[in-house]
């Protein structure tokens, strides 16, 4: 396989994991929204797995690149755009576009996950010092387990 197909084949596959990254921001907002937080931990793990797979990917792509320079004699970093210019091939100009189009969703998303995390955040701690006002301590210590013994 050619060092070229070998790049876009680690582009499709950033692609596809950037999609999947962008449906589970998505259905986090959902739960957030319905105040689903075992579900929110679940799609926290999930998101971790993913971003995990995405470095992976950078990493190969960011090898491949750097091979193909070398064999080239490029000096210089490589763009998609100029990957496009040298090969003549204008996939990479489309896959750069749904790269672009993709990490400005995903960072959208995740600002407004980040706005409602921040806003529920709020409403905890404003409860935890309503009932504090009213005398009512809680033991930051506290796991939040209630054992009990039946007689």
């Amino acid at each position: 396989m050619r060092i070229i197909d070998s790049i876009k084949s680690i582009l499709t596959e950033q692609i596809k994991s950037y999609r999947v990254l962008l449906e589970l921001l998505q259905r986090e907002r959902e739960c957030l929204i319905n105040l689903d937080a075992p579900e929110v931990e679940n799609l926290s793990k999930e998101k971790d797995t993913t971003l995990l797979r995405l470095r992976l990917l950078e990493e190969e792509r960011l090898r491949l690149i750097k091979e193909y320079s070398v064999d080239n004699a490029i000096l210089g970093n490589v763009s998609l755009q100029s990957l496009s210019e040298l090969t003549a091939d204008n996939d990479f100009q489309l896959i750069r576009s749904q790269l672009i189009s993709l990490l400005q969703s995903i960072q959208e998303l995740n600002d407004f996950n980040m706005i409602l995390i921040d806003r529920s955040l709020s409403v905890v701690r404003n409860s935890v010092g309503f009932l504090e006002s009213c005398g009512l301590h809680i033991n930051p210590n506290n796991t939040g387990i209630m054992l009990s013994k039946e007689i």
